[in-house]
């Protein structure tokens, strides 16, 4: 009978395993705090589901394309985030292995000495009538074996902390979207402000050109006895202010380029000429995602979420710390002072045992961790709904944006014009004496400044636009393998 106990013991455990149970409560997706009214409609921009994959595309610009594939492909920053994301899936891997037996072997070689002594044996008690003490006996000592373990997980810690693992993996697959769409968006951008900044130095060199005619015509009024040294010195003035930006835009484009290839993982003078024009641009209407369909687009919204189910499951784990716990285990080994006989049923020993371990008194370690996760719980969730409030107002308010934007550059269009005409009638009437000089300066700045509002406007709405679709889209997914 005594020789079945450990068997009983065995038997009834995994009966107790088949009919465990899961403590802790089931995560189940928040509701949303969407807003009742949804977005305002606006002109260049379209409701529905909200852009996929390749937005960038849609602005019609296979160079733009090939830079957004390079930073995909080479940007460091991503690197490390899908590096953090394969760390993630490793653990989920690790954490699963738990749940299944946990084998192992072993194989030893020694050779001993047994002291009579430390035993409290006297060794010259041994001597026997031959007068002389026994030695202490000194031997080889061959072992090999193995033993297995499993946790019967009878109130389901290592499935809470399965699923918390696997939570974490997909906040980090998230993570590694929201890189990825991030990084996609800051090449776009990067690539509109080159092209603003350099279509910007060209309207002021074609400003200066301008400020030249004026110089002109007032050192041609001077020469003719018709004007006066003062105007020549004012549109000289005129001419070398307009001429100190260049310089300054000049750094900015250097850093516009620095930041693109730090970007696409090379150095800037690999980047090239980089010759970016606006004007090579296609506008496009963004297919913006409604809320009901954001809050499953959104990487960040995604991994808020996440981040929750992670919280909760955690306080599975913790709940599960409150319970008893059952180990099963068992071993095998041969051992023998001499090699040939190792493997010898004659050398065989072996044990099953269940262990049973139970909290007792911890000092309320244990319950004020429970407590603890609870309040991560709520912690969690409060970020949930913060994240989704802030991407709701994003949005609404870039859609505001580009309405703005479009109005704002249909005026620009409008006082460019003016001041265009503006300038022209004003060269002309000092060209017959009608007016002074001062008149042709103040009419040039004023159309100086109307042309830079103009390309200021048109920078904007493509950089609006842009950031609209990378606040709505998608942008990448992650093609790795699926976690365990």
């Amino acid at each position: 009978m005594m020789q079945r106990f450990p068997i009983l013991i065995l038997a009834g455990t995994l009966a107790a395993t088949l009919t465990g149970c899961t403590v802790g409560p089931d995560f189940t997706p928040p509701s949303a705090p969407a807003p009742a009214a949804g977005y305002a409609a606006t002109a260049g921009v379209s409701m529905g589901g909200g852009p996929e994959g390749a937005w960038w595309q849609a602005f019609g610009s296979p160079e733009l394309d090939a830079l957004v594939t390079r930073a995909l492909a080479n940007n460091q920053s991503l690197a490390a985030s899908d590096a953090t994301l394969a760390r993630a899936r490793d653990q989920v891997t690790a954490v699963a292995g738990r749940a299944l037996p946990q084998i192992s072997g072993n194989a030893r070689a020694e050779r001993e000495e047994v002291n009579f002594a430390a035993f409290g044996f006297d060794p010259a008690s041994f001597g026997g009538g031959g007068g002389g003490a026994i030695a202490n006996p000194i031997f080889n000592l061959y072992t090999v074996g193995g033993g297995i373990s499993f946790d019967p997980d009878l109130w389901g810690r290592n499935r809470r902390a399965l699923e918390q693992a696997r939570a974490g993996a997909e906040a980090e697959a998230y993570q590694a979207e929201a890189a990825h769409l991030t990084v996609a968006g800051r090449v776009v951008i990067q690539y509109f402000t080159i092209a603003a900044i350099r279509e910007r130095i060209a309207a002021e060199q074609a400003l200066i050109g301008e400020s030249r005619r004026t110089v002109a015509l007032t050192q041609a009024r001077q020469q003719a006895g018709e004007g006066t040294m003062v105007d020549v010195l004012s549109g000289r003035a005129q001419l070398a202010a307009d001429q100190q930006d260049i310089p300054a835009l000049n750094q900015q484009l250097a850093e516009a380029r620095g930041m693109m290839a730090v970007l696409l993982g090379i150095s800037p003078a690999e980047l090239g000429a980089s010759d970016y024009r606006l004007t090579d641009l296609t506008l496009p209407d963004v297919p913006v995602a409604l809320p009901s369909a954001l809050i499953h687009k959104r990487p960040d919204i995604l991994t808020a979420q996440a981040r929750l189910h992670g919280a909760v499951a955690a306080v599975g784990v913790a709940t599960a710390n409150l319970f008893p716990n059952i180990a099963l285990g068992a071993t095998y080994g041969q051992a023998s002072t001499g090699i040939g006989n190792l493997l010898s049923s004659s050398f065989r020993s072996f044990d099953l045992a269940s262990a049973l371990t139970a909290p007792i008194y911890d000092g309320g370690t244990l319950r004020a961790q429970k407590r603890g996760a609870e309040a991560e719980v709520r912690a969690a969730e409060a970020t949930y709904r913060q994240t989704v409030l802030e991407a709701f107002a994003q949005v609404s308010t870039l859609i505001a944006g580009i309405e703005n934007d479009a109005a704002a550059l249909a005026n620009a269009r409008e006082s460019a014009a003016l001041a265009g005409q503006s300038l022209g009638l004003s060269r002309k009437s000092f060209q017959v004496g009608n007016t002074g000089v001062l008149q042709v300066l103040d009419a040039n700045r004023t159309n100086q400044r109307a042309q830079l509002v103009l390309l200021d406007a048109r920078s904007r709405q493509f950089l609006s636009v842009a950031r609209l679709y990378v606040a709505t889209a998608g942008g990448w997914h992650d093609a790795g393998p699926a976690a365990p």
